[in-house]
């Protein structure tokens, strides 16, 4: 058998393209794209201009968007990882209720940064503790929480997408579970007239399928 190396963030660019049981590609309708990879460990944008061609954009320079998530969500006492809590929490909270920081948000470059964010809440928290004795505060603050990173990464991602003219937007990683991230993401594509591929929920974490998907695609390509 054939050894093919595969980094897991080039399988991450390419799971928004898989569907179906079992997983296969639809490289056919494949087109550039301007690709965000969000999750626990990583917050990346990469510019996608052809299959197997592609350019690292922007990357954080501190924590993880999900880094970001996991780590409000131990100040808040709740369990790991926090970001599906935290997205269940936001349903029925106030987004507005709390002004956080938009880390970087106005800077033109495509990198993140979320540790000041993080900061801001631990801070936040500090100074009024009570706020952990009311149930809908606590919805309101990751509500709060969660708009002022969706916020930095569907602004960042939409601006490289104009700023490179594509046409197309995908998103992938275990962030992109998160159902405000998908809901502004779409939003704002329809506004812009981008295409949005977004990988399924299954295949948003690391994920064998994604591995072997483009393995499959690299074995083809060096047959022909």
């Amino acid at each position: 058998r054939p050894f093919i190396g595969i980094h897991l963030h080039e399988a991450h660019l390419y799971s928004p393209w898989i569907q179906g049981q079992p997983p296969l590609a639809d490289f056919a309708s494949f087109e550039p794209n301007v690709s965000l990879i969000v999750s626990g460990g990583h917050t990346l944008l990469v510019h996608v201009r052809a299959e197997l061609d592609h350019t690292l954009l922007g990357s954080t320079l501190d924590d993880a968007a999900g880094e970001c998530f996991d780590k409000v969500g131990k100040l808040l006492g709740l369990p790991y990882p926090a970001g599906p809590e935290i997205d269940r929490l936001a349903e029925t909270g106030n987004p507005k209720a709390f002004d956080f920081p938009r880390p970087m948000l106005d800077d033109p470059g495509d990198d993140f940064s979320f540790s000041g964010l993080k900061t801001s809440v631990r801070y936040f928290l500090r100074d009024h503790p009570e706020l952990l004795n009311d149930a809908q505060r606590v919805r309101d603050l990751c509500a709060s929480v969660q708009a002022a990173i969706v916020d930095v990464l569907v602004t960042k991602t939409l601006r490289a997408a104009r700023r490179l003219r594509v046409g197309c937007v995908t998103a992938s990683g275990g962030v992109t579970c998160n159902r405000a991230l998908r809901q502004r993401l779409a939003a704002a594509c329809a506004s812009e007239r981008l295409k949005l591929r977004l990988a399924d929920r299954a295949l948003c974490t690391d994920n064998a399928a994604m591995i072997g998907v483009l393995a499959e695609r690299k074995l083809r390509l060096q047959a022909e």
